[in-house]
């Protein structure tokens, strides 16, 4: 994925840099790379940082196994 986040930084810098104001080149840059990474890394962040929590959580005890007690009968 860090590849394709480094080429599509390369492609709209170039994009930029072919604008005709240095204003226009950044308001370029910021819409068309900036802001969609940042979402999309966002959201994939957020898989990963639901992964680790649940690695560092301890795993609940099993409430549907049953219980050796000494019932009776």
């Amino acid at each position: 994925m860090w590849i394709v986040a480094l080429a599509w930084i390369y492609v709209v810098g170039l994009m930029a840099l072919t604008e005709p104001s240095v204003v226009a080149g950044i308001m370029t840059f910021l819409a068309y790379c900036l802001l969609p990474l940042s979402i999309l890394f966002y959201i994939t962040g957020s898989k990963r940082r639901q992964a680790r929590k649940n690695r560092a959580a301890p795993a609940p005890a099993d409430s549907t196994a049953p219980h050796d007690s000494a019932a009776p009968d």
